[in-house]
């Protein structure tokens, strides 16, 4: 074979590939147990989401920044039940919607930090995430997640406001 004639294969190839991963994103869905990431959830579902898609739920547990040892074994205890009851509710979602292979990734610290850092990690194509629709001045104090990753993620981030 002439070199021609491999270099067309080799093109013939690569579009190929291509065509197969056109459709095939990793998506990182942030989900809090509030209304507001479930309506992110479905809405993201409804819109944008594709069947070759790779789906990944994630949820982050916030510490006090000065949690005595009995805040800390509280905080513990509520928060791995909380996170077992929003991976149990999620899964049964997907698995109802027929979305098989998602995922679930649970961290303890900042929930911004952990999106932005986890999305780079698994090399996310984009994040859906709802918003609580927090004052401007509650926000300006407190800070809000959805603000946070926006300004350090990235990729694009879909923001479901209902």
């Amino acid at each position: 074979m002439d070199a021609e004639a491999k270099a067309v294969k080799l093109d013939a190839a690569a579009e190929a590939e291509e065509k197969e991963s056109v459709g095939c994103d990793t998506v990182l869905v942030a989900v809090d147990g509030s209304k507001q990431s479930e309506e992110a959830f479905d809405w993201y579902f409804h819109h944008l989401h594709r069947e070759k898609n790779s789906v990944i739920l994630i949820h982050a547990l916030e510490i006090p920044a000065m949690p005595t040892r009995d805040s800390w074994d509280q905080q513990m205890q509520f928060g791995s039940k909380k996170k077992d009851d929003i991976q149990e509710k999620f899964e049964k979602k997907l698995k109802a919607l027929g979305v098989t292979g998602g995922r679930f990734i649970f961290g303890i610290e900042r929930p911004g930090e952990f999106i932005v850092e986890t999305a780079k990690r698994e090399n996310i194509a984009y994040v859906v995430m709802g918003t609580r629709g927090q004052g401007k001045l509650r926000r300006t104090i407190m800070g809000s997640v959805s603000d946070y990753v926006v300004h350090h993620i990235h990729c694009p981030v879909v923001i479901s406001r209902t």
